[in-house]
């Protein structure tokens, strides 16, 4: 990693929807799908039948270019932290909300964040915050999936949605 390069792993539902919205995000450097947070070398069948694992991005971005700050909000914008176990119609422990780091001062950032954007909200949020114990690729065909199928049905009526909510958002840069 660059001397400005750093990583953080989200947790937003559906892993495609996670990379493909920071897929387009000026200051990520690059993206990549994957498992964290349950059993040892998760595969998406085991994910899928609970083996306690979270779908989750990664995502490597240049801080002098976007902050982590700027990542959290888009995070809250595009899936509901305050749902357990659930975001839209995808329902299981794999799609919780989590934001797991790497970097101790990254902790205090993302705490100070989400205690302040409760606020913005009815129900507690229940973003699950870890530090990173271990974090597996996904398979080669969960990545880039929404650049590969932009015209499959999940794409279309999921993730294309939230593309184009982010676009009309000012302050969001492309």
């Amino acid at each position: 990693m660059s001397v400005f390069s750093k990583e953080i792993i989200l947790g937003a539902g559906c892993f495609w929807c996670t990379q493909a919205v920071f897929d387009n995000i000026k200051g990520v450097i690059h993206t990549e799908v994957g498992y964290t947070g349950g059993k040892a070398n998760p595969n998406y069948e085991s994910v899928v039948n609970g083996d306690g694992n979270i779908e989750v991005a990664k995502i490597k971005y240049n801080e002098k270019q976007i902050s982590l700050e700027k990542i959290l909000e888009i995070f809250l914008k595009i899936h509901d932290p305050t749902s357990k176990d659930k975001q839209g119609a995808d329902e299981g422990v794999q799609y919780r909300s989590a934001i797991f780091y790497q970097d101790n001062n990254d902790f205090k950032i993302i705490s100070n964040f989400l205690q302040n954007a409760q606020k913005n909200y009815i129900k507690p949020i229940a973003t699950q915050v870890a530090k990173l114990e271990i974090y597996y690729k996904g398979e080669e065909y969960h990545q880039d999936y929404f650049k590969k199928n932009p015209k499959q049905a999940y794409c279309r009526f999921v993730i294309t949605p939230k593309l184009e909510k982010l676009a009309n958002i000012a302050s969001f840069s492309f």
